[in-house]
């Protein structure tokens, strides 16, 4: 066996525990794991692991790439550089673009543009509005098709015209459409006839600010988000369709996907960065619109950490959603005008590991969830999502004792900014790698625009 790379002294986080082992790397994939002592593949170039854990590479399903249309905020080469920088692998956009990707037309300009710029391996979820085009679309090698149940109150973006689906009736007919197609449907939440109502109170009394609007999002316990994941289950259960529940943040929600997954609902589901981070009162308080997306009550955070834990949320994904600073500026006077959503694929990882060192989670939870989760639910799980011969070599060197902190100085977005600047962690990625090449080494983004494949083996 000729060996490509050797992995020395780490512990390897594997899916069924942690274990001292060196990592064999030939032809872009994991050609074995084996003892220390033993000189299999010696003469290979090694990478010195001691002392540091040797992780699969994240599957983000949720990122924001941007590109094409909204490159002022982001694009493919710059949100891929911040998955190196962050241990993410493998990436899956999204179709609020210009123009939406709800066509096979619009999806094939996007696969090319992915094919020149991107530097980790990809897919991307379009838009299923139109029967016809989810058919076609469904042909391909993506994963999933994704839908927004909501409409923007005083702006036109993130959610754009093309994106968004709120009529139930549509809703089953594209079910119905996806479940024929092998494929999973993405679905952001939202009661949009109630926000309406909510929001309009807060609106007509002045409240449009942070404060306001992250209220007005979490109000009566949240029931916008519990009402749409009630109807989605229940129709997701009539059709048979694979569905995956985006921006899990309370406790209702969680319980009913519990009882839906225990009578053999095909529904998996994610949390975001903002929500385990970046969702306290503190946070809405002193940062304002840079951290909204949404507010989540003490109690439903906790829940969504307990429904991390034992597995009932699948997945972490990032919902990377950069935005310039001047589009969130005018958050502080008039939030309902700010564009919401933070960045967040570069420090995912990290902070998921100062959680290990928290207590937080399991390291082997945290894993499962960044990797083999995602991995199993979009039927990359033949290739990508642990560690183990046959396997792409998708990995991540990382220190789990380093303590370091964020600044917006190392931020490699085109925003220029992160909400988690000066924020202390433990826990820091040293390496990535993409089928076995390094794209990212001892703080420096060292892959190139293009070396990024499809992902798109089915399991």
């Amino acid at each position: 066996m000729a060996v490509d790379r050797r992995i020395t002294g780490g512990t390897v986080v594997t899916p069924s525990g942690s274990v001292q082992a060196d990592v064999l790397i030939a032809d872009g994939r994991v050609a074995g794991l084996v003892s220390p002592a033993l000189g299999l593949g010696s003469d290979a170039p090694a990478v010195d692991a001691t002392g540091k854990l040797v992780l699969p590479g994240m599957i983000d399903v949720h990122v924001h790439t941007r590109e094409p249309g909204y490159t002022h905020k982001e694009d493919i080469v710059t949100t891929t550089q911040q998955a190196a920088a962050g241990g993410v692998t493998t990436i899956f956009g999204m179709p609020n673009l210009a123009p939406p990707t709800t066509t096979l037309d619009t999806l094939n300009e996007v696969f090319d543009l992915y094919r020149e710029k991107s530097i980790v391996d990809w897919n991307h979820n379009p838009a299923a509005t139109d029967a016809g085009e989810v058919e076609k679309m469904g042909r391909t090698d993506i994963r999933a098709f994704k839908i927004y149940m909501v409409v923007d109150t005083g702006r036109t973006y993130p959610h754009p015209a093309g994106t968004g689906m709120h009529d139930h009736g549509h809703l089953l007919q594209m079910m119905d459409v996806i479940a024929e197609t092998d494929k999973r449907f993405i679905i952001h939440p939202h009661d949009q006839a109630l926000m309406d109502y909510i929001e309009g109170a807060y609106l007509a009394r002045g409240e449009n600010t942070p404060a306001g609007y992250a209220s007005a999002y979490a109000a009566r316990n949240g029931v916008i988000w519990d009402t749409a994941i009630d109807v989605i289950l229940r129709l997701a259960e009539a059709s048979n369709c694979p569905i995956h529940i985006a921006h899990m943040q309370t406790g209702r929600s969680i319980e009913a996907v519990r009882r839906a997954k225990a009578r053999g609902v095909d529904v998996t589901c994610e949390v975001n960065h903002w929500a385990l981070f970046l969702s306290t009162w503190h946070d809405v308080e002193t940062l304002g619109p840079y951290a909204l997306s949404y507010w989540v009550p003490d109690d439903a955070r906790e829940a969504v950490w307990d429904g991390l834990r034992d597995g009932t949320i699948d997945m972490i994904s990032s919902d990377h959603a950069p935005h310039t600073r001047e589009e969130k500026e005018i958050g502080w006077t008039e939030m309902w005008s700010s564009h919401t959503g933070t960045p967040g694929i570069q420090y995912y990882y990290p902070l998921m590991l100062d959680a290990v060192n928290r207590g937080l989670v399991t390291l082997e939870r945290a894993v499962d969830s960044a990797a083999f989760q995602p991995a199993k639910s979009f039927h990359l799980d033949s290739t990508k999502g642990r560690i183990a011969v046959g396997y792409d070599a998708d990995l991540v060197i990382a220190d789990p004792t380093e303590t370091w902190t964020i600044t917006n100085a190392e931020v490699l977005s085109r925003s220029g900014w992160t909400p988690y600047d000066g924020r202390t962690i433990t826990g820091r990625i040293d390496s990535t790698f993409v089928r076995g090449e390094p794209v990212f080494l001892d703080g420096t983004v060292v892959g190139q625009p293009g070396y990024g494949r499809i992902a798109a083996t089915a399991g």
